[in-house]
This record gives structure tokens, C-alpha cells and sequence, in this order.
């Protein structure tokens, strides 16, 4: 069974989101379905609500119970939320760079899991928050991941990235 994303997942999207000082309603649009999707509890959900609502700090959540496709889908996700409007404001690099650091993602799998949102975006029938398929991403980079994995272990590579 697949293990569902956590709350933290969702308040680090949103905390990203507002690295422009705005979150977009469709972005906060997307956060919240996602979540709901997930099967949050209504406590939940409605933590997420408030942090679309308002910004909060990257700094605050608790990222130590996120694996690593949980961090990787986290980062995959900001990056093309700075995407989203055309243009990667220097507010918002450093905020994916801060990012970055605190989900403890080296700078080529941090390459990676933007490559992929990439990938999915170019899917997409739009290049809005609501079409954008987050399921698919995050299974696209679990599966992508286990691959990596694999492909470390046969050759006994023991880097970890």
C-alpha cells in the first residue's frame, strides 16, 4: 500500500508558494485538492487551508517525517510552481534553494525532480495549477527514484543523492 502524503508535504508546498510574496488562488487551488485527494483528516485540510491563506516559513515545518520521494515530489512541485507564471524570480530561486537545503536534496536530485515536473507539465492540457496532474508526478518520481535506486545497488554504489 502506497503510503499517503502528510500534512507537512502540504504546508511546505504552500510555504513555497508564497516565496513571491502572493500565492495564487489556483495554486492554492491545487494544494488543497491535492490534499483532499490524499485523504487528509478535516484538521488537517484545514491547516492547509490557512497556510494558503497566509504565508508561512519554510523554517516551521516539520520535514524530518517526509521520505525522500515525499521530499523530492515537495521540491518537483515548487520548482514549477515558480515556473507557473513564465518567469523564476530571484525571490523565488532563493526560496528553492532554501528549499533545497532544508529537504537535505543535493543539487543533482534537486535537477532531477525539476526535470520530471517538467516532463509532467508539458503533459498538462494547460499550463494551469488545476490541470497540472501532482498524482502523476509524485508516482512518476517514486518510480524514477526506485530506478536510481536499483540501478545504484547493481553497481554497488553506495552514494546516496
Amino acid at each position: 500500500m502506497e503510503q499517503r502524503l502528510g500534512r507537512d508535504v502540504f504546508l511546505a508546498l504552500a510555504a513555497v508558494g508564497w516565496a513571491d510574496g502572493k500565492l495564487d488562488e489556483d495554486e492554492a487551488d491545487a494544494i488543497v485538492r491535492t490534499a483532499l485527494e490524499e485523504g487528509l483528516d478535516l484538521d488537517e485540510i484545514t491547516s492547509i487551508e490557512e497556510a494558503t491563506k497566509k504565508p508561512v516559513d519554510i523554517g516551521a515545518i516539520d520535514l524530518r517525517s517526509m521520505s525522500k520521494a515525499d521530499r523530492l515530489f515537495v521540491y518537483a512541485v515548487a520548482s514549477w510552481m515558480a515556473r507557473i507564471d513564465g518567469v523564476v524570480a530571484d525571490k523565488e530561486r532563493q526560496a528553492l534553494d532554501k528549499l533545497g537545503e532544508a529537504l537535505r536534496l543535493p543539487e543533482r536530485p534537486r535537477q532531477y525532480a525539476d526535470d520530471i515536473a517538467r516532463e509532467i507539465g508539458q503533459a498538462a492540457d494547460s499550463d494551469k495549477p488545476a490541470f497540472f496532474n501532482l498524482p502523476k508526478l509524485r508516482r512518476t518520481l517514486k518510480v524514477r527514484l526506485q530506478e536510481a535506486q536499483a540501478l545504484r545497488a547493481a553497481k554497488g554504489d553506495d552514494e546516496v543523492e
